[in-house]
């Protein structure tokens, strides 16, 4: 590596991680390409993470954030040090597989068309593998943007993103960081990159599992329903004024993710115990879809019965799902 380029910016950002950025780091040492650098941003760590990244060697860079911000204006702050063409993440308690970036680069080189490219991903909860994400269905290549409205398979540390993608993204406030990861978004602001990026880009991916993604403990999805309504209410609102004509063209798109916060707000409501407010939220939805009817149904129910109903959902298989 150049001292003042390579090929590919890994960006990881820190917030006290030390338990698992030792296997992190050791799964990136293992790839078989080695033309990258590490943009470390640690964002405040108090444990050991700062030494445990230091020890890594040369190819990676360390940062020590000035304040703790979120997550996204973390990681806009970590980008713009990366000197890569191509840009990948690594969560620090998420793992890759050997061969992770040598085919993702293999993708781009192949199609200069293609402005981002994740692979599978295997979710992991410190014991055994749960599932993997497109185990049921494939996504698909190219211009995908409504697909990935209606079902972001891409995970974090999948992601492996041209520069010039990120630098070309259509932003309300013009050529800022804000046009990378959204900082007004804490929930959302990686879907929001990935379907702006799909608006403009194709996408492509690796048909194997080559990210493993470390969950842990209850889903924090389920305590987190009305911030998502909220930004998904956001990206909607953004999308329509960036891409003016496709929302015109196909209502729906606006229709889609409108029902999706309404369901999440509905939810929401449910588990504050306002499962009359769940309902009339919900109600013009009924038609729509059969998970709609099912929470019709499951909020006569205490809100305290949410989790229970949750996990029996995502233990369905997700066949199932989808076709709810």
């Amino acid at each position: 590596m150049k001292a003042d380029h390579c090929l590919v910016s890994i960006i990881m950002n820190c917030l006290n991680s030390a338990a698992h950025l030792p296997e992190a780091l050791a799964s990136v040492h293992a790839q078989t390409f080695d033309d990258y650098e590490i943009i470390f941003w640690d964002n405040g760590s108090t444990d050991q993470s700062a030494a445990i990244a230091r020890g890594f060697g040369p190819k990676l860079r360390y940062f020590l954030a000035e304040q703790t911000t979120p997550l996204g204006t973390a990681r806009n702050l970590a980008i713009a040090q990366a000197r890569g063409k191509f840009i990948a993440f690594l969560d620090c308690d998420d793992l890759w597989r050997p061969t992770k970036l040598q085919k993702q680069v293999d993708a781009f080189m192949a199609s200069a068309r293609v402005g981002l490219v994740c692979t599978d991903t295997e979710i992991f909860n410190g014991r055994r593998t749960l599932y993997r994400l497109f185990s049921q269905s494939r996504p698909e290549r190219g211009q995908v943007y409504a697909s990935l409205l209606a079902r972001q398979w891409i995970s974090m540390s999948s992601a492996m993103i041209r520069r010039t993608a990120l630098d070309e993204l259509a932003d309300l406030k013009g050529k800022c960081p804000e046009h990378w990861f959204d900082e007004s978004l804490n929930v959302c602001e990686e879907a929001d990159v990935f379907y702006r990026i799909a608006h403009d880009w194709d996408l492509d991916f690796i048909d194997e599992p080559l990210t493993v993604w470390r969950v842990h403990g209850a889903n924090t999805t389920f305590r987190k329903f009305g911030q998502f309504a909220a930004e998904t209410r956001l990206i909607l609102a953004k999308h329509k004024k960036l891409y003016p004509d496709l929302y015109s063209q196909k209502p729906e798109l606006a229709e889609m993710l409108e029902q999706r916060a309404a369901f999440q707000e509905a939810v929401a409501c449910w588990q504050q115990g306002d499962g009359g407010h769940a309902r009339e939220i919900i109600k013009p939805y009924l038609a729509k879809s059969t998970k709609n009817r099912l929470f019709w149904g499951a909020s006569f129910l205490p809100g305290a019965f949410f989790n229970l109903l949750a996990r029996l959902y995502f233990a369905l298989p997700r066949g199932v799902r989808r076709q709810a």
